[in-house]
């Protein structure tokens, strides 16, 4: 199982964030890079069907080792990581053994404090990873691509561990949103999946937002400031008296568990034109229609005051809560826990404050729930995981294909 942590470490040295600017899939060169890399070990592996297709979706086949007929169960990962913080010349470190207290992250100022992340204080003996400080990780989600794998080396090696037929998949861009954009169902073969990409040990997961984006663009006239009275509009203040009307206590920083949220991502500003983007998040489908309806109330609000419109406001759907898609199969559901179990692992069954490639599959006719990395912080410079979380994802993951075959035999 020491295998895991290795090929982990392999694997964060691959610059594969994702670029929501670039409409190509991928969305960044390195991307294919590892996709390619990954497909080699695959294949030097002996995994069956290793195909890679041009926008990047990597598939494989471990054959069943039975005669009895079994469903195809498919396990999935992500290969991008998130654009938030850098993921280029990522210098990983081992803190053997954590004792508790800061852990100084490279040579810099820059610490990983149990003050700041209290959920430190219950890994004391654990073997943690973490960046040096200027950089993302990338276990979110690589630690899932290498837990994975390994789960399929052992297997391999194990004969003796009876399974049915189980389908691998890896994708691009699911940090940008668009993991499951070319994802081919049929030909991935499996009658449901995971996927693993969760945090903390035990987490399994089967809720998740309904998803939203929304731009909110202020049209301003920019004249000469020293003639501009009754003739000027400044988008900025328009901007600024929008935001200051945001609800501040539905912000991803004051809410937790089933509450729903408005967030601010980024912004342009400049007298003559500005715009706000927004995530809206909520898990009832009806709370997020309400919060689109409160942006469309507030821009019509500022726009009567004006002859013609100054504020316009478009929404796109992302996501769609897989719950209802999954809840009908409760034996996925099941195996997945009673292999937590097996493993010695108590089960979390939480929502998923966010989304997964899981969500929109599962809505393709792919259910798809989700199951931890052992990683903590993702999409920033304080991300780490557990050598421990993630030997433990690998055992689940070979229980779960066990156990699958032993419930239909």
């Amino acid at each position: 199982m020491n295998s895991v942590a290795e090929r982990f470490l392999r694997y964060v040295c691959f610059d594969t964030q994702s670029n929501p600017d670039n409409s190509a899939c991928p969305s960044s060169p390195g991307q294919m890079v590892f996709a390619q890399a990954l497909k080699a070990e695959l294949v030097s592996l002996g995994l069956s069907d290793v195909t890679l297709d041009d926008n990047g979706y990597l598939m494989a086949r471990l054959p069943a080792n039975i005669d009895t007929a079994v469903p195809a169960i498919g396990f999935i990962a992500h290969m991008d990581t998130a654009p938030d913080a850098s993921g280029y010349n990522v210098k990983a470190q081992i803190v053997e053994n954590y004792q508790g207290g800061d852990i100084a992250l490279g040579k810099g100022d820059e610490v990983l404090s149990p003050i700041q992340y209290p959920e430190l204080n219950q890994l004391r003996g654990c073997n943690l990873i973490t960046t040096d400080g200027t950089t993302l990780l990338g276990a979110d989600n690589k630690a899932g691509v290498a837990e994975i794998i390994t789960a399929m080396e052992w297997l391999l090696a194990h004969p003796e561990i009876k399974h049915g037929e189980v389908c691998i998949g890896f994708t691009p861009d699911e940090e940008i949103g668009r993991g499951a954009d070319k994802f081919d169902v049929e030909k991935f073969g499996a009658e449901w999946a995971y996927t693993i990409d969760g945090g903390p040990v035990g987490e399994l997961e089967f809720e998740n937002f309904n998803a939203a984006n929304a731009k909110v663009v202020f049209h301003g006239v920019n004249v000469h400031p020293g003639t501009a009275k009754d003739k000027m509009v400044n988008s900025m203040t328009l901007a600024c008296q929008f935001h200051a009307q945001m609800p501040s206590e539905e912000t991803p920083e004051c809410t937790d568990g089933y509450q729903g949220f408005y967030h601010l991502t980024s912004s342009t500003m400049s007298v003559a034109s500005s715009q706000l983007n927004y995530i809206l998040r909520d898990f009832d489908l009806d709370g997020l229609q309400a919060r689109k309806a409160r942006l469309k109330a507030m821009v019509d609000d500022i726009n009567q005051g004006f002859k013609s419109d100054v504020v316009t406001l478009i929404i796109e759907d992302s996501y769609f809560n897989m719950k209802e898609k999954v809840e009908p199969f409760p034996n996925i559901i099941d195996n997945a826990k009673q292999a937590m179990i097996d493993c010695g692992i108590t089960p979390m069954i939480k929502p998923i404050r966010g989304g997964t490639d899981g969500a929109r599959l599962s809505f393709m006719g792919l259910p798809c729930p989700n199951i931890f990395t052992g990683g903590y912080n993702f999409h920033g410079i304080h991300e780490f995981a557990t050598i421990e979380g993630m030997q433990k994802a690998v055992e689940v993951i070979v229980r779960l294909t066990e156990k699958t075959a032993l419930n239909i035999r």
